[in-house]
């Protein structure tokens, strides 16, 4: 596995990989209806790659498959990290997020983390803030704002 910044041939790939990530691996914290809100499959993928290229972004990639990304803007908030969902419990996520973590220079790191990757970020040091809901078309998800 190899890191390296985003590129914008890469939206397409990585829109598909959140997809399949968040009705897979977040299925078993999230419902039916609550995934397909999260997650309806109908990116704007014009709209994703301004925001991965204004914010610092990094690939893990395998060969030429998108395995990994996550992002942080510039006030240090980790906007997006998401791992394929049958590479998960490889390492990529901590590769991702070291590399996120380094690129904040210090700064106050925010996320809003699932159920499902709140464990992952306490296990690195990142704290609890409030829990929250968020609304999406009307459903009710929860998540966590964390910092480290």
């Amino acid at each position: 596995m190899q890191l390296r910044e985003y590129e914008p041939a890469d939206c397409e790939q990585m829109a598909e990989l959140f997809y399949q990530t968040v009705h897979s691996v977040n299925a078993k914290d999230y419902t039916e209806e609550q995934l397909n809100v999260w997650a309806t499959g109908k990116v704007d993928l014009h709209e994703w790659d301004k925001s991965f290229q204004e914010h610092r972004t990094i690939v893990a990639v395998e060969g030429d498959e998108i395995v990994g990304f996550g992002d942080i803007d510039r006030t240090g908030y980790l906007d997006r990290l998401f791992v394929h969902k049958d590479h998960q419990r490889e390492g990529i996520a901590s590769a991702i997020c070291d590399e996120l973590e380094r690129l904040a220079n210090g700064k106050l790191i925010t996320t809003h983390a699932s159920i499902t990757a709140k464990p992952f970020f306490q296990h690195r040091g990142y704290r609890v803030v409030k829990k929250q809901t968020v609304i999406r078309y009307g459903i009710d998800l929860t998540n966590y704002v964390m910092e480290k």
